[in-house]
């Protein structure tokens, strides 16, 4: 049985200002069928229902990058990424799982590059596995831990955007982003609830690391109005090269 994604294309105009082509619909359609699949094996997510999906997979994943789809979305953080670029940008998701944000990124971004970074080879096999059945050529996979990618001299300060979303504290998002960004560069913090003292905390983490918070974007999602958020966060300064620390140690002690 072939379930089917929403459409949704005014929802798409009038939250994003941008729909997907008829293409990028049916690779949307294709990743759910693949996403689907794959979750008999590797328990990638438990939002399985089609209108869930397009929301918590789908839109969420492209309302942190919105500024990116539409030159006339506001509020606007200035990304590096320009909807028409001279030079590819380079993005990162960091922590990708079953492909999110990442891939509804690759197939919305077609003029930028971007790399898909997990510790677990699984997920990485399943990826490419995805890559490769919506032939998506402006992606690569990478398996790894962020604390050791960001030490490497091939991806240290080596992309403009990094994302990352559902994965540990918001200052810990920032020690595994903000080594990996050029000078110039964004991190994106996908969230849920947001607090005072969590920004608090993240300026501190932040300032150690070479950032300063740009935006803290608060929304709804269209369909459940669940309050979500988006960080964003400028390097404007190189990052001290202890950061980031050993494997383990961001999350057990917190910037």
């Amino acid at each position: 049985m072939t379930y089917l994604l929403p459409e949704m294309a005014e929802i798409w105009q009038q939250t994003l200002n941008w729909q997907p082509t008829a293409q990028q619909q049916a690779q949307f359609q294709r990743l759910y069928e693949l996403i689907l699949e794959g979750n008999r094996q590797l328990n990638l997510t438990r939002i399985t229902d089609p209108q869930e999906f397009w929301e918590k997979h789908l839109w969420d994943s492209l309302r942190g990058i919105a500024p990116l789809l539409s030159a006339n979305f506001s509020p606007t953080p200035l990304l590096p990424c320009s909807p028409v670029p001279s030079a590819p940008s380079a993005l990162i998701d960091i922590g990708t799982g079953a492909g999110f944000p990442g891939v509804p990124v690759t197939i919305t971004v077609p003029n930028c590059t971007i790399t898909l970074l997990d510790s677990t080879r699984k997920k990485i096999t399943f990826i490419d596995n995805i890559l490769t059945e919506l032939a998506l050529t402006n992606a690569k996979t990478l398996v790894g831990r962020a604390e050791e990618i960001g030490q490497h001299p091939q991806h240290r300060q080596a992309y403009d955007i990094a994302l990352i979303r559902a994965v540990g504290a918001a200052s810990v998002c920032a020690e595994y982003t903000l080594p990996l960004l050029k000078q110039g560069g964004l991190a994106i913090i996908y969230r849920g609830n947001w607090t005072k003292e969590e920004t608090t905390d993240l300026q501190n983490a932040v300032s150690q690391l070479g950032g300063v918070i740009e935006l803290i974007e608060k929304f709804t999602t269209p369909l459940s109005d669940s309050i979500r958020h988006c960080l964003y966060v400028r390097k404007i300064a190189n990052t001290a090269l202890n950061f980031p620390r050993a494997v383990g140690v961001p999350s057990q002690k917190p910037l």
